[in-house]
């Protein structure tokens, strides 16, 4: 579904990327990133992301086809959305598996974690044909960009079906003084992308805690993808109850109310 609020409450993707950046430390295969997989899945879970790096240095390319190959066999509604950067290895993996979203994030080859979205007043020129491309293939585009509402229609411009807000500052204002600005900000950002025609995903830093409060603030948000904070909880409460938590809190926020 392109553009517009969810009528139903916002798909939670699953990122696995911690779950094989602790795999790749040995040399035995676990933990197993299809079984954690398969866990988030069964526990109701509406996508799995990943975010393959050029460095392999956690989700490496088998890990990509073989997740593919699980969710197009044994999870055909769940969607698989693939994260990176369209210059580095991305569209190799577009154009291998053709998933159902891929998401174009303009980090730096080297770079420890997402932590800026797209400036395309610089790069747009560049990433309208590889966007034209994803989309004649049946893949969803979506752009990791900064919440700053006057910047959000430039995304629409260059052809993109969706914006995904990176939402580390929110995170880190998350209950302190300066959380209702924010929100404010990010609110703005959704309506912004939400009056363009394109739909809204979030995600970076979201948990249990700060999750209801966002979804609550930025009406319409169709997926979050989480992957540090919600694996760190599985650790201790293992997949299918984290993922259980999860969708009680955007359960809770569909539902009104404050957590606060």
């Amino acid at each position: 579904m392109h553009g517009g609020p969810r009528v139903n409450p916002t798909a939670l993707s699953v990122n696995l990327n911690k779950v094989a950046l602790v795999r790749n430390t040995r040399h035995l295969g676990i933990p197993s990133v299809t079984r954690a997989a398969t866990l988030c899945l069964q526990a109701g879970a509406h996508g799995i992301t990943v975010h393959p790096r050029p460095d392999a240095r956690h989700i490496r390319g088998d890990d990509v086809r073989a997740l593919h190959a699980l969710l197009k066999k044994d999870w055909p509604r769940a969607e698989f959305n693939i994260e990176g950067n369209p210059f580095h290895n991305l569209m190799d993996f577009v154009r291998e598996l053709r998933p159902h979203q891929c998401t174009f994030v303009p980090d730096s080859e080297g770079q420890f974690t997402s932590d800026h979205g797209w400036d395309l007043e610089k790069d747009g020129e560049r990433v309208k044909p590889l966007i034209a491309e994803a989309k004649s293939l049946g893949v969803r585009v979506s752009l990791f960009m900064d919440a700053d509402a006057r910047a959000i229609p430039l995304a629409k411009a260059v052809g993109a079906d969706r914006v995904e807000l990176y939402t580390e500052p929110y995170a880190a204002a998350w209950g302190t003084t300066r959380q209702g600005e924010q929100l404010r900000r990010f609110a703005a950002a959704g309506q912004a992308a939400h009056a363009a025609g394109l739909g809204v995903n979030a995600g970076h830093d979201l948990n249990r805690d700060n999750l209801p409060d966002f979804l609550r603030a930025v009406p319409g948000v169709l997926e979050v993808s989480i992957g540090h904070a919600l694996i760190a909880d599985a650790l201790e409460m293992g997949y299918a109850a984290t993922v259980r938590a999860y969708l009680a809190a955007i359960h809770r926020a569909a539902g009104g109310g404050s957590d606060q």
